[in-house]
Formats: structure tokens, C-alpha cells, sequence
């Protein structure tokens, strides 16, 4: 065949893929690996059961970022390489939100000193929610209240699209970015059954485990460590630069819808939670419940009380509400708190005393410990005279000396400790 017949075909260019060939081959895969990273992490942070090595979400990850930085334009909005972070704000939009995020009223159960509990005012709130429905006999869940910060989380055809603080509970500010490095929290809603619209109510707080080893990392780095894990998350959440956040290890967990449209329509609040973790959230799994009456609702608070120290959580107490939707609506509110739940928080796991003397223990292995006598003071459902310094240094960085009133904390089973000096 002569090579320069004009009849000759050049098989190199048929063979040769058009740059919208590879677009369209790019978008598929940028889909296929969004999808399947988004199960992976799902499986890992929501279900606690992956089922594939960190090593291969690692390699599927990377790719995927690799498909994106030559196609920016492809990446989509539950893309999982969001979870990193991304450039700095200027400063936080504000959101006016459509439904009021409103405050609960507080029920305390004071315990004497053999830890008997007085319910007295969850008794009077079961009262007032029987008057309300004219003497019906409602069902009520109880679930953790998380000691971390109320958010709302908006998706619209299943796709989040807006985060936003609680704010004064009109006003709140805008932390989308922020929330979408948060590990589970679905970026796109999982299953068939997905509404148009549906607002979601939550809590970002962050674990026990992950406050710790971000202390010891502001530690190490000569940086003022987080008084608590509420705290923490509060400075993590609002930072401009969504790359720290990341590194963070914030938490979610829902625990109300504001507003909906399609999907399944919930009559019960405990099918409301149901409906969370159906559609990707994770649930406090073994510590919540819905219960036939107030003493059966009493009775799982006290078990929570002692199960409070080892959950991987802080919890501050548990919110009970009515378990009927058409119930709580026909309660409705008072002022800015509904009338069908309220915050039963646990007895208070610190109080103010004196100091009376300051002893040295020495341990089996030669260890010295500084140990506080106190004025006795009732916490944590004991009365408590003495608490650890832990150490010199300790007792010198929070300069405690006798006569000083002082923050006596005590939690669970832990030994009571000081705090802090107030004067």
C-alpha cells in the first residue's frame, strides 16, 4: 500500500480517545470512586465495620484527589476528599434559620448521701405533660445530652448544602466547610428513601479519646491545651481554616428533623432515630430507649448516671421527650422551650470548698502525692474530704495552699481532684 495514497486510513487517531471521551470516562470514575469512598467511610466511622484495609481507601483516595485536581470542575459536593479541608474563610456568613433551634428547661434529681435519687420535679414535668394531652398516658424516649454544640445540618435531594450553629436560635453562623471535614456526617444521604428536603438537628462534640490526644499535641507543640472536650470542639468548629478543623476529630449525632419534605414520614420520635441511621447517621447505640412510663424513664437515667464515666462521650444528662409527634404537637411550647421534654441533667460532678490542710502519701513504688484535706462537700453523689495534687508541680502551677476555696471535681470512679483556685 503506498503510504501517501489519500485513501490511507491512520489507525493511531481512531485508536486515539477524544478529549470528550475522557471527560466522560473521568466523571464516571470521579462518580464510582466518590460512591464507593463515601460507603467505605460509612462503614468505618458510622457502622464501625470496615471491610476494606485503611491501606486501600488510602490508594482509592489518593486517586480519586488525583482525578479531581485534573478535572476541578468534575468534583462533586459529597466528594469525601472535602474531609481534609479546604482554603481559609475571611469570616463566617450569617444563616437565619427557618425553624427557631430553641433552648430545654433543666429537671434536676438532687441525691442525699446514700445516693438516693429525688425526682421530684420529672415527676411534676410527667404531670404537666399528662394535663396537657387531658390525662393521656404518653410513651417517652430518653437519649444522652451531649455536652457539646447544638448544629443544623441542611440536605436538599440528599446533598448537604448548608451547616449551621444555633447561634441566639434565630441567627446562626455558617460552618458548611467546617462540617463536611467532620468523618460522619454523610455528605450525601444514604438509601432509596431519601426526602427532597429534610433539616436535621444535632450535636458536634468530641470524644474523649480524641480531646486527649489533641492536648497532648497542643502540649507538645507549646500551645495552651482545651479545657474540656466541649471546649475544644467549640475552638475546632469555628476556625477559618477548615484544614485544622480536620484534624480535629469532631463527632455528630442527630437527634431531631426541623423540617421536612418527602422520604419517610415519621408519627414517633423513636422512628425519627431509626430513620437517622437509615439514612447514614450514626446513633448513640445502647444508651437511648423509649420507655411506657416516667418510672420506667427514671429508672434508665440512673442506670445512665453510672454509666456515664465509661462512655467514650461526655454527657452532662439525658433528655426525655414525648414520644408521639401529634402528642408533642398538641403540647407544643412555652416561651422558648417546648412543654413535651426537658433536659434532666445528672448531679452536679463539681463543687466549691475549702482547704484545710495539704498532706504528702507515699505510694507502694516510693511515689509522692500531694493530697488536699477539705472541707467535707457533697459531689458526684458522695461526700468527698480529700483530693489528689496529683504532684509538686501541680500543686505549685495552681498555686493551692491551705485556707484557698477551691474546684473540687469528682467523676465516676475517678479519684476527686482539684481544679482550680477561685480565691
Amino acid at each position: 500500500m503506498n503510504p501517501n495514497s489519500k485513501h490511507n486510513t491512520n489507525f493511531t487517531n481512531l485508536l486515539k480517545p477524544s478529549d470528550s471521551d475522557i471527560k466522560q470516562f473521568a466523571a464516571q470514575h470521579i462518580r464510582h470512586l466518590t460512591d464507593l469512598l463515601n460507603r467505605y467511610a460509612y462503614e468505618y466511622y458510622t457502622l464501625d465495620a470496615p471491610s476494606v484495609p485503611d491501606a486501600e481507601y488510602d490508594k482509592l483516595f489518593r486517586e480519586l484527589e488525583a482525578l479531581e485536581r485534573n478535572h476541578p470542575e468534575l468534583k462533586l459536593p459529597d466528594s469525601p476528599t472535602q474531609r481534609v479541608g479546604g482554603e481559609p474563610l475571611a469570616g463566617f456568613a450569617e444563616v437565619r434559620h427557618e425553624v427557631p433551634m430553641l433552648s430545654l428547661t433543666n429537671a434536676f434529681s438532687p441525691q442525699d448521701e446514700n445516693g438516693v435519687f429525688d425526682h421530684a420535679e420529672m415527676y411534676a414535668f410527667d404531670q404537666r405533660v399528662r394535663d396537657g394531652l387531658d390525662g393521656g398516658n404518653p410513651e417517652y424516649v430518653i437519649e444522652p445530652k451531649f455536652d457539646g454544640l447544638a448544629i443544623s445540618l441542611l440536605y436538599r435531594d440528599g446533598v448537604l448544602i448548608q451547616a449551621a450553629t444555633r447561634g441566639d436560635g434565630t441567627t446562626g453562623e455558617d460552618v458548611t466547610q467546617n462540617i463536611k471535614t467532620v468523618s460522619n456526617i454523610p455528605l450525601r444521604l444514604h438509601g432509596e428513601n431519601t426526602p427532597e428536603l429534610i433539616e436535621v438537628r444535632g450535636e458536634v462534640l468530641m470524644q474523649k479519646a480524641d480531646f486527649a490526644a489533641l492536648n497532648k499535641r497542643q502540649a507538645e507543640n507549646g500551645q495552651k491545651p482545651f479545657a474540656n472536650p466541649r471546649n475544644a470542639a467549640a475552638g475546632s468548629l469555628r476556625q477559618l481554616d477548615s484544614r485544622i478543623t480536620a484534624q480535629r476529630k469532631l463527632h455528630f449525632f442527630p437527634y431531631s428533623v426541623a423540617r421536612q419534605q418527602g422520604g419517610f414520614v415519621a408519627e414517633e420520635h423513636i422512628q425519627e432515630l431509626a430513620y437517622f441511621q437509615a439514612l447514614g447517621f450514626s446513633l448513640p447505640n445502647g444508651n437511648f430507649g423509649c420507655f411506657k412510663n416516667i418510672d420506667e424513664v427514671l429508672a434508665f437515667y440512673g442506670h445512665m448516671q453510672q454509666k456515664r464515666p465509661e462512655l467514650p462521650y461526655e454527657i452532662d444528662g439525658m433528655v426525655v421527650k414525648v414520644n408521639s409527634l401529634a402528642q408533642q404537637h398538641e403540647l407544643g411550647f412555652i416561651s422558648r422551650a417546648p412543654r413535651w421534654a426537658v433536659a434532666h441533667k445528672f448531679p452536679a460532678e463539681e463543687a466549691l470548698t475549702i482547704v484545710e490542710a495539704i498532706d504528702v502519701q507515699i505510694g507502694r513504688t516510693g511515689a509522692v502525692t500531694p493530697v488536699a484535706r477539705l472541707q467535707p462537700v457533697f459531689v458526684g453523689g458522695v461526700t468527698v474530704t480529700n483530693a489528689t495534687l496529683h504532684n509538686q508541680d501541680e500543686v505549685s502551677r495552681k498555686d493551692v495552699r491551705v485556707g484557698d476555696t477551691v474546684v473540687v471535681r469528682r467523676a465516676g470512679d475517678v479519684i476527686p481532684e482539684v481544679v482550680r483556685v477561685i480565691f
